[in-house]
């Protein structure tokens, strides 16, 4: 049946991308739609597991290995996935209650899609205002990606950027 191809053909239907992906997909690599970038706050804090939570500190030293680069799937010119660990891991916005917080979830970036409705919790909205980016869940919005003034915090999401608690410009660069 010639219908069922549809389902991991992703993306075809996006205005023709998709025929790329496959093109610069070589057997046994991952796919190049997935881009390591380095983050950081502007406070000079990067990112790190801890106890499987994404914290935001200062490493030092030996520890310095231990930074999380951002796995990113661009979906849209300015929406997109966000992943640690090669995209194993990916940033979600949950709502639980009148709750909103991060979570990391075990997935595979590769997998998510923009089309599906479920998908778009790992959705986030960069905005770049000068050499700085913010990063807004689409899922939630108005809620931004945060780390907290104090160093070894979970890196989560607040509904006031403007406040002096948290962190929420992040200077992200593309890992050479």
């Amino acid at each position: 049946g010639v219908g069922q191809h549809t389902e991991q053909e992703g993306g075809l239907q996006g205005g023709g991308e998709g025929v790329w992906e496959t093109a610069c997909r070589p057997p046994g690599r991952r796919p190049c739609k997935m881009q390591a970038f380095r983050i950081w706050d502007v406070n000079q804090k990067t990112f790190y597991l801890r106890n499987n939570q994404l914290v935001a500190g200062y490493l030092q030293g030996p520890n310095i290995k231990l930074e999380e680069k951002i796995d990113v799937v661009p979906i849209k010119p300015h929406a997109m996935f966000l992943g640690i660990q090669g995209g194993k891991l990916c940033l979600s916005c949950i709502k639980s209650g009148d709750e909103i917080r991060l979570q990391l979830e075990a997935v595979n970036i590769t997998d998510l899609s923009e089309d599906r409705q479920q998908d778009k919790r790992f959705t986030f909205i960069r905005s770049d205002s000068g050499p700085t980016t913010t990063f807004e869940s689409a899922a939630c919005p108005g809620w931004f990606l945060c780390t907290a003034l104090e160093a070894d915090q979970p890196v989560s999401l607040t509904n006031n950027p403007k406040e002096s608690v948290t962190v929420t410009k992040f200077y992200f660069q593309q890992d050479q």
